[in-house]
């Protein structure tokens, strides 16, 4: 995507402002974002936002020290005052022999695929607030439900510029919409919560909000009635919305910056295997109107489809150019951006490869175990993946729900769980990752 006029001029100006007050090397960004959302709980508004915003921020490197700083004040004044204020930060600065600009050798390069990123609908105030009413009004119809903790719609729309002193120069817009409610479900001194909600890039691909709200509805009446559980070892499936919290440990402790700093407990896998046989994480940048997809990372890095584990076997970091500096790799293309202040390290879109059981074939494989639908501040050891964490969901026997459970706790060392874990069918496709069920055999339960 091309530059707009002003966004260009903005940055070049900031560029050679922070050229002349000293830096040797410099990267701005420009990112400009408009949302509207609105609230509703019980079918009367409870709030109608909208924002604006407009920054620009800039890193400046002298030698092997750098900082950074942003401002709302684009005028030719407040860039130049931006530029000196940084220049004169990063003289101040201790050294960081890691630091710098991405080598130019691995910059993406044009012309970038149409990753369908930005839609042109823009729902009004009152339309959003009629899909918020409209699945609000779905979940209270719903036998049991008796109250709503709100509902909600949303649209967003961003764009995010970025330059740097050496030449790079790109662009990327998006936008959002969201559409959800959370429910509350009664019976006598029961009560019960759950929630769905939905993130599309374009408009028209979000579901009806009857369909949302009818499905949160249906979740939070099924959890009245919720039971303890004996203390033993089962099956454990972890449902599809909330899979990813099972993964997301790993993706974490695969990132460059933890692998740098000895602080992960696959710190000595690449090339192992961690997860069971056949078990992939495959990952994507250029899925079109992906809710991760880019044309380049938060340096400018060119980006490409990888499979981070395949076949069990972990085969790569996540890398910035900070992080390959340290750990003495090239980066790829995993960089997230700073805007006001040093690039992270994060992923583009993932996809778990499913299995060939649906989530009743799971159930009947393992015969009785517990299904979690719900997790509560989990407890991790990154040295050592020891894990916990508090859980809801139902206890299942003969492949067939029996009744909802609360109040339970399950715990394993992720390393031994990764070894099983075996994946279903049923993908969940409404976030940036992609993923089916997940079931462990034999897992601690904690309950009475």
């Amino acid at each position: 995507m091309a530059f707009d006029a002003d966004s260009h001029a903005a940055l070049a100006a900031l560029i050679d402002y922070a050229r002349k007050a000293g830096a040797d090397a410099s990267e701005a960004s420009l990112a400009a974002r408009e949302s509207i959302s609105a609230e509703v709980r019980m079918g009367q508004l409870e709030g109608m936002e909208r924002e604006e915003g407009r920054s620009v921020a800039l890193r400046a490197f002298i030698g092997k020290r750098q900082a950074s700083a942003s401002t709302t004040d684009l005028s030719a004044k407040g860039l130049q005052a931006l530029a000196e204020r940084t220049v004169a930060m990063a003289k101040a600065a201790p050294e960081d022999k890691f630091c710098g600009l991405l080598d130019g050798r691995y910059r993406a390069k044009g012309p970038y695929p149409d990753l369908e990123q930005s839609d042109s609908a823009r729902p009004s105030p009152e339309q959003l607030l009629e899909l918020a009413r409209a699945c609000e009004d779905a979940s209270l119809k719903i036998p049991g439900i008796a109250n709503s903790g709100g509902a909600g719609a949303s649209y967003d729309t961003s764009t995010f510029v970025y330059a740097t002193s050496d030449g790079f120069e790109g662009a990327e817009s998006a936008t959002s919409y969201s559409l959800g409610t959370s429910p509350v479900a009664e019976r006598g001194d029961d009560m019960e919560r759950d929630y769905e909600y939905r993130t599309k890039r374009f408009f028209a691909d979000l579901e009806a909000p009857e369909v949302i709200g009818r499905l949160a509805g249906e979740r939070a009446a099924a959890r009245l009635g919720a039971k303890k559980v004996a203390s033993q070892k089962a099956a454990v499936i972890f449902e599809n919305r909330l899979a990813g919290r099972i993964v997301g440990p790993f993706l974490s402790g695969i990132s460059g910056a933890s692998v740098a700093r000895g602080v992960s407990f696959v710190k000595d896998k690449l090339g192992q295997r961690v997860f069971a046989e056949g078990f992939r994480i495959h990952e994507d940048p250029f899925v079109k109107r992906g809710l991760a997809s880019r044309q380049f990372d938060g340096e400018g890095g060119a980006v490409q489809p990888v499979d981070l584990v395949a076949d069990g076997v972990q085969t790569t970091w996540l890398l910035n150019s900070s992080a390959a500096r340290q750990l003495n790799l090239e980066p790829n293309g995993h960089a997230t951006s700073g805007h006001g202040g040093p690039p992270g390290i994060g992923t583009s879109n993932l996809f778990v490869k499913p299995g060939e059981r649906d989530l009743k074939g799971l159930m009947s494989d393992a015969g009785k175990g517990l299904l979690i639908t719900e997790m509560f501040s989990p407890s991790l050891n990154m040295n050592t993946g020891d894990w916990s964490v508090g859980v809801a969901g139902y206890w299942f026997e003969n492949g067939a729900i029996v009744h909802p459970v609360s109040e339970v706790t399950v715990a394993g060392n992720l390393l031994d769980m990764y070894a099983r874990l075996r994946c279903g069918s049923d993908v969940y496709a409404h976030s940036s990752l992609h993923i089916p069920s997940l079931i462990v055999d034999d897992l601690a339960i904690g309950g009475v």
